[in-house]
């Protein structure tokens, strides 16, 4: 959604489509982006990217090369299977299923062979990833928010792994999900409320036949402020990462 169409909605929720506000388009833009500022620290949409693997990563770099805002780290993935090398290999440690395609497809005289030899292979690999993760945790992660690094532990290399990360919004128009579109444009329409019942109600009138509703506006605003912020502070999720 555009900022533009953000502006024309808080336009004509304020004012009917009929009134002049006594704030412009620039300030109203302003409260837009205040509005998204808050919401950021609230925002649990997730994005998948898939980079190559190291022990630290530099997020800034990732950041740089694939244009995008990195807010806080959610989980890591393996890309590729253990000891696959980056390649669709069925040596060592390979799907148990692999063993039913070599009773189904290799000869008679070295069925068994074949399969003493894999259950045999099996076996011992995964003694041996029982032994490492005693002493270690696969795929355990650290991210540095102050430098942007994501340091990343893992019992077998990957070449490649894949990171969800919660974005950061620069701009309004960034956001696509309906429903944080509409808590960014309440939030926007209750902090104009406020801004206007202050404007309105800085001077009072006495002895006056009309008076404006400026006590009105600001105390709608303050209320939908705090009910809004507390439904927003209620539904969280407490799984990610607080900025």
């Amino acid at each position: 959604m555009k900022m533009e169409a953000y502006i024309d909605e808080i336009k004509l929720q304020l004012t009917g489509g009929l009134l002049d506000l006594e704030i412009d388009d620039a300030q109203i833009k302003r409260v837009v982006n205040s509005a998204l500022r808050e919401v950021q620290r609230y925002v649990d949409v997730t994005r998948i990217i898939t980079v190559p693997f190291a022990s630290c990563i530099d997020l800034k770099e990732i950041e740089d090369k694939n244009n995008i805002k990195i807010s806080s780290v959610s989980r890591v993935f393996r890309t590729e299977t253990y000891n696959s090398g980056g390649s669709a290999t069925v040596s060592g440690a390979s799907d148990p299923l692999y063993m039913s395609q070599i009773q189904m497809l290799a000869g008679n005289g070295g069925n068994m062979g074949l399969l003493n030899n894999y259950v045999s292979n099996y076996a011992a690999y995964n003694s041996l990833l029982q032994i490492k993760n005693t002493t270690s945790t696969d795929l355990l992660f650290k991210e540095d928010k102050m430098d942007k690094k994501l340091y990343i532990n893992t019992l077998d290399r990957p070449d490649n792994i894949t990171i969800e990360y919660v974005p950061r919004f620069v701009a309004v128009e960034e956001v696509t999900s309906d429903y944080w579109i509409d808590i960014i444009m309440r939030l926007s329409v209750a902090l104009t409320k406020i801004g206007l019942g202050r404007i309105r109600s800085r001077y009072t009138q006495t002895n006056a036949l009309w008076t404006m509703d400026g006590e009105t506006l600001l105390n709608e605003g303050n209320e939908e402020l705090k009910e809004l912020r507390e439904a927003l502070r209620v539904a969280s999720q407490l799984t990610y990462p607080i900025d």
